[in-house]
């Protein structure tokens, strides 16, 4: 549970640091079902021939390769369906380690201090495995691979969500530091400011001064915790290691997600315990049921910026 002042701070600054959230078998338990999941992965691509035998490479070095390989393991590991589109067989991982995080009970203690005890888990969620910046392809845009621009959580949702009460819980999986690529962010709550469709959704320029940007390093198993109008941005990964996190958001039950053609659950009610979603496989089902039902209708944009609005001029 957060002391008053870390409140305070929240309230005050936007964004808070909070270590030791998660616990390190919760940890090693995240860590270990992504590494059977990129096992199955590696040996796909290896009888595809796109990847030599793994040998004795562990997680890290199968990454590597296999990102240099050119074979994309970010959409099979994310935890979302993709922005673009969305086939029958478009592959995503929800297991009982993540569902285990999402609903483990220090992490909602700290976001109920925050915007109180009936919380919804928030379809906006994704993992952030992010490769040395020197291994990055030339092409390379997805902002949970290389490094993130400057944007407000709330200017990536619809605009229906603009009023919730939300907040976006940024999870160390490996130590966060400055040298491999930690979260920045320029404290306060202003405004939501104009965003632009540049390398990623963006803030336009000339609204933010980075100058007063803050560096957040965080342990594994810590939380950066923001408010949804709190810019932020990501630094570069210059170490010759992966830098691993999960962005995930809760808002206050009933209130529109952002994301309302992606599954939500809940996952606190001090209320109604009877309605919190308690099973990885329902969870799971939710997104497979979704997916099938997306990929037979139009593309849903998830960004509402438009590069000819004036403030992208």
């Amino acid at each position: 549970m957060l002391t008053r002042s870390q409140i305070d701070r929240f309230n005050t600054e936007g964004v808070l640091v909070v270590e030791d959230i998660l616990s390190p078998d919760l940890l090693a338990r995240i860590r270990a079902e992504y590494a059977d999941l990129l096992d199955r992965l590696y040996e796909g691509w290896h009888a595809e021939g796109r990847v030599p035998q793994a040998g004795t490479q562990d997680f890290w070095a199968k990454l590597l390769t296999s990102y240099r390989a050119g074979c994309d393991w970010f959409q099979p590991m994310d935890i979302s369906l993709p922005g673009d589109t969305i086939l029958a067989d478009t592959p995503f991982h929800f297991g009982p380690a993540v569902f285990d995080m999402l609903t483990c009970p220090a992490l909602l203690d700290t976001v109920e201090a925050l915007i109180g005890p009936e919380l919804t888990s928030n379809p906006i969620q994704h993992v952030r495995i992010k490769p040395p910046a020197t291994d990055l392809r030339g092409d390379e845009i997805r902002a949970h691979v290389t490094a993130t621009d400057w944007h407000q959580d709330r200017a990536v949702a619809h605009a229906e969500s603009d009023a919730t009460q939300m907040v976006t819980v940024w999870l160390a999986i490996t130590d966060a530091t400055v040298e491999n690529g930690c979260l920045q962010a320029i404290p306060g709550k202003p405004r939501m400011y104009p965003h632009c469709p540049k390398k990623q959704t963006a803030i336009a320029d000339g609204f933010i001064d980075e100058a007063d940007a803050r560096p957040l390093p965080v342990k594994a198993g810590g939380a950066v915790i923001f408010h949804p109008l709190t810019p932020h941005a990501s630094l570069v990964n210059r170490t010759d290691g992966f830098r691993w996190s999960f962005d995930i958001r809760y808002n206050v039950t009933g209130q529109p997600t952002g994301r309302a053609h992606f599954p939500s659950f809940v996952a606190r009610s001090r209320r109604d315990p009877g309605s919190e979603l308690r099973d990885w496989r329902a969870w799971r089902d939710l997104w497979v049921e979704a997916r099938a039902r997306l990929a037979q209708k139009p593309h849903i944009p998830i960004h509402r910026w438009q590069a000819d609005s004036p403030a992208c001029a």
